[in-house]
Formats: C-alpha cells, structure tokens, sequence
C-alpha cells in the first residue's frame, strides 16, 4: 500500500518538472482573462513533492470558485521565479499569490506585482511589502514544536545538525529560530537571529552547525554525509524543508547509525513518513500545503471580483502546524492520499 502511494505521487511530482513546471488548473484555459472568469497564479518558491499537494488545492479551488488557476514551480531560484513572475504579469493575471524566495532581495519584484495586480504571500511572508495578506503558519511557533520533538528524541541532550535549502526565506529563518531558542530554552522572540555558522551551546543541547543547500539534492544529501563524517559523536539531525530529511535518513543508513542518529522532520515527505513508519525518523512538523493553495486561490478570486470579505482579519489567515508521530501516522497519511486523488488499497 505505502509504496503505491510514493511511487504515484512522485510520478505526478516527476510529471510537474517535466512539463517545465508551469501547469494550469483543470478549470484554466491557459492564460490571461480569455473569458469571464478570473485568471489567478500560485507561484511556489522551488520543486518539492509539498508543492504537489499545495497543487491539488489550487485546482479544487479554481474549480469551487470558477477560476482559471496558473501554478508555476520555479526550478533554479531567483532568477527563475522572477521570469516566471514577469511572465505571469504579461499575461495579465488578476492576482498572484507566491511564496518569496527572499523577501528582502525581491523587494523590487514584490512592488512591481503589487502595483500590477493583487499581492498575497504564502508558506513564507514578505511582511515588508505591500502584500494584502499572507496565507501560511506561524513558521516561529512550528519551529519551537520542531524543537520539543529533538527534546524528545533526546531527553538526555547532544549535539544537533539543521539542514535547510535557503535561510534567505523568512520561513526557514524563522522556524530555524524557534528550533533553536526551544533547545536553548529561551523566551519568545521572532526577531532574535543567530548566524548560521555560530555553535551555539544551551545547558543540555548544542547546536553545531546549519547547512544550506540552494535546494540542490546532490548537495543537500552530501552536506549530510559531510556532517556524520565531521562529527562522529552527532546525537541529531533536523531537516527545515520537505527533502531534506530523507536525504539525512539515507545518509544515516549508509553510515549504519540508524538509532545512533536522531532525525527530526519537516513537512510530508513521502520519504519522511515511510521513516517514521519504519522508526527510523522520530516525527515531523507538518504544514497544510493543499490548503495553503486552496485559500490563496479563494481569496485571489474574491479579491479579483471585488469582494474584500474574503481577507483574513489582521492580513494573516493562520493554517496552524501539526505534529506527526507514528501514533497517528496512519490517519495522516489516508488524508494525504485522498487529497493526492491515490485509491485505497489494503
């Protein structure tokens, strides 16, 4: 059943990059507003299989609110999501909600959306722009609950890795942050920032090192090879984004420190939660990416229609993180399959 599951979803992420991963709605006609329904993009900040599910909400959504829905995964950072972006803009596109890949370098490519059409953010937010609002968690608080699953994984304390693709996006840098204050029991503070190549030691918890990977998967599993082999007395790794935990995992098992080695997780994976399933991954801090797509294309079709009833209160529309252990792994994972369209099977 599991490996049915992994293989057709990642044939529909595999799907994604091969047709150059810019890809309608069924309900889209392809492109600017070639009829009377409004025409909306969701632009992601990388490939990753948590875009596929994010997907499936933009197209159940275009489909619930009668809109023509454009999803543009960008392959190469900056450079391409700001093509992709310009491109959207050219079609005319009544709305674009994307997920920055640095909020503070793309200033000037926020304000050109901006003034151009409707601005929202999701999964990572670039409060500093003129966006209407941001749709996604509280990346600090899911970094503080990543935190107490390491506490966890070791009651006793050690010495812990984290892996990320970017710590230019606030999303990485802010559940990074809640990471590391929760080990190092600090006080709330979304605004503190330590650098990456700081070790950083808490009473019973030592952060060595952070690494980054420019979501490059031949450098996101060397940078976890690298670390077991510089630190052989590792107690954990943390992986921020959706690939890089399995990619810690094999690493792992091809040291044979399968249980010598903590992991702890971000995001659904499938890969993640076969780990989790086979003990070998303590738990992971999900988000909601169908969600996080089908409320972005809610309130850009509302907004496009002139009906600002759809704006969250505050200009933040909380989708609250959630902590899968193997406990309830099983009912998790029947709700990502029925959101992917994958048929029950015994």
């Amino acid at each position: 059943m599991r490996c049915s599951f992994v293989v057709g979803a990642m044939a529909v992420l595999l799907l994604s990059v091969s047709l150059g991963c810019q890809k309608s709605s069924s309900t889209s006609s392809g492109g600017g507003n070639s009829d009377s329904r409004p025409t909306v993009a969701y632009v992601t900040n990388g490939i990753a299989s948590f875009w596929v599910v994010a997907e499936k909400g933009v197209e159940a959504a275009a489909k619930k609110f009668d809109a023509n829905a454009l999803v543009r995964m960008p392959p190469k950072g900056p450079g391409s999501q700001k093509r992709m972006v310009q491109e959207l803009l050219t079609l005319g596109v009544d709305g674009i909600a994307i997920s920055p890949i640095s909020s503070d370098n793309q200033a000037d490519l926020l304000r050109e959306i901006s003034e151009r059409t409707k601005l929202i953010t999701h999964d990572a937010d670039a409060p500093k722009s003129d966006r209407i609002c941001y749709v996604g968690m509280d990346n600090y608080v899911a970094g503080r609950a990543c935190g107490r699953l390491v506490k966890e994984a070791l009651p006793e304390g050690g010495t812990i890795m984290i892996f990320v693709g970017r710590l230019e996006q606030a999303n990485a840098k802010l559940r990074r942050q809640g990471l590391i204050d929760e080990l190092l029991d600090r006080s709330d503070d979304s605004s503190r920032y330590d650098p990456p190549n700081a070790t950083l030691k808490g009473e019973k918890y030592t952060i060595l090192d952070t690494r980054t990977d420019g979501f490059d998967n031949s450098k996101a599993k060397a940078n976890a090879q690298d670390a077991i082999v510089k630190y052989p007395d590792l107690s954990c790794m943390v992986g921020l984004f959706a690939y890089n935990p399995p990619f810690c995992l094999d690493a792992v098992r091809e040291a044979g420190k399968i249980g010598q080695i903590k992991i702890v997780a971000f995001d659904e994976d499938f890969g993640t939660l076969q780990g989790i399933e086979d003990g070998e991954i303590a738990g992971t801090v999900v988000q909601n990416p169908y969600r996080y797509g089908y409320e972005s294309v809610r309130i850009l079709a509302g907004l496009a229609r002139g009906d600002e009833s759809v704006l969250p209160e505050g200009g933040f529309l909380e989708i609250p993180h959630r902590i899968i252990k193997k406990d309830n792994l099983q009912e998790f994972w029947t709700e990502l399959k029925h959101l992917l369209g994958e048929p029950d099977s015994e």
